[in-house]
């Protein structure tokens, strides 16, 4: 018992002393001051792609922040409209009949093609965006914005970012964006969520142009139209089912440096209002986090139980010097999430529950080695990845399980309210 317990205590003081400092508040950009704009003369030009793919509950807000933007530079939006079913097409085609001139110019629709084989959803549409984009403008000092159709972005957060990239001589700029924390839920497994990814990729360590580790956040990926060429373009990553972390990994080994924090000015708006959709957002990914592999799989729960649960464990059935080092160490783990808590604004009585949270996302990932050798694999937004090589397989399902019945009476009314042809 007390070999185990200073195995847990040797892993906590390396964790927290030596793993980029992953339980910390930052690195957050925050908006420039008046000033700080005025002093910059060159704003490049920024491309923004959307790819959404039944998105119509929040494409409107999303779409609307990203055209109320202060930046100084020229910016434009293409929303990719990636076989959706429920109408977020003609809504956003709608809106843009509304527009004032000046957004108006600023905003295209574009519907994805079929997809080739071997493409995952989100990325072709990425590739559609950009082809349309290159085919229409030939700036070679300009960036991509990759955003997804689900994000509030407040006006200051463009500047920023591109702000970012111009002073730190950046090639990608990536933030993981503020996460819905409002239902019991969302604040019972959410916080943990970024957690959990800032221990596997310390933001710090994605920072330093010396350290081997990669990483970016899907939601919200500003990178410069030459290192992506560089790279090879998206169809460099076509097959990647966490595209984020590819794209990052890429960007780094061939063109240096990258940039992950954590976001001021940017805000999800997808709920996760119970229990299944959390699960289901971790075992759509978590599996092929592991590369499908079982040695990670079973390196993965040893590591778990020496972490989360063997401290626990020991503070409340161990005695003597066992007892008291696990308790230390118990006291490092729920103590290092209290920048996390403080960020997402929740109690910090949350700490307590840390080894329980723990456990489910160690089940949520055995149940995606589960789903994968069941032949599920990972299924998002009804389309099905399965291919047993670990490369992304993709055939759409006949019904789209997430399609809500409001997306249903949203589509109703638009079918019989709007006459706009569905092209621009």
């Amino acid at each position: 018992m007390l070999i185990l317990a200073g195995v847990s205590f040797v892993i906590w003081l390396g964790l927290i002393f030596f793993r980029g400092r992953f339980w910390s508040r930052g690195p957050i950009l925050y908006p420039l001051s008046e000033e700080q704009r005025k002093k910059r003369d060159f704003w490049p030009a920024v491309h923004i792609i959307v790819p959404a793919r039944n998105e119509a509950e929040t494409i409107e807000k999303v779409i609307l922040s990203l055209l109320n933007q202060d930046y100084i530079g020229f910016f434009d939006i293409t929303l990719v409209n990636d076989g959706s079913i429920d109408g977020t097409g003609k809504l956003i085609r709608s809106l843009r009949e509304t527009l004032p001139e000046r957004q108006r110019l600023k905003l295209q629709v574009v519907d994805a093609a079929r997809r080739p084989d071997g493409w995952s959803g989100k990325l072709w549409a990425l590739y559609q965006g950009i082809s349309k984009i290159d085919h229409q403008k030939s700036e070679k000092d300009s960036f991509f914005f990759f955003t997804d159709a689900d994000i509030d972005h407040e006006p200051t957060h463009l500047t920023s970012l591109v702000n970012k990239a111009l002073k730190d001589d950046l090639n990608q700029v990536s933030e993981m964006v503020k996460l819905r924390c409002d239902s019991l839920f969302e604040k019972a497994l959410i916080p943990a969520f970024v957690f959990f990814f800032c221990m596997l990729y310390p933001f710090s360590k994605v920072n330093k142009p010396s350290s081997s580790i990669a990483a970016g956040a899907g939601g919200t990926v500003l990178i410069r139209k030459k290192a992506l060429k560089q790279i090879g373009g998206i169809a460099a990553l076509k097959n990647a089912l966490i595209d984020d972390v590819t794209l990052a990994t890429l960007v780094k080994k061939k063109c240096g440096r990258i940039y992950l924090g954590h976001s001021s000015q940017a805000v999800s708006l997808r709920p996760y209002n119970s229990v299944e959709a959390i699960w289901n957002m971790i075992t759509r990914s978590a599996y092929v986090q592991l590369h499908y592999s079982i040695a990670w799989l079973i390196a993965t729960i040893i590591l778990m139980m020496l972490i989360w649960f063997s401290p626990f464990l020991q503070v409340v059935l161990a005695r003597g010097y066992a007892q008291q080092l696990a308790f230390v160490t118990y006291a490092m783990s729920i103590l290092s999430f209290v920048p996390t808590l403080s960020r997402f604004q929740v109690s910090y009585l949350w700490i307590l529950a840390l080894p329980f949270i723990a456990f489910f996302y160690l089940m949520a990932t055995v149940g995606s080695a589960i789903n994968f050798y069941r032949g599920k694999g990972m299924v998002w937004k009804g389309r099905a990845y399965t291919n047993d090589s670990g490369k992304a397989y993709e055939k759409d399902t006949n019904i789209d399980t997430n399609i809500t019945l409001s997306h249903l009476v949203s589509f109703h009314s638009i079918n019989k309210n709007t006459k706009q042809k569905d092209h621009l």
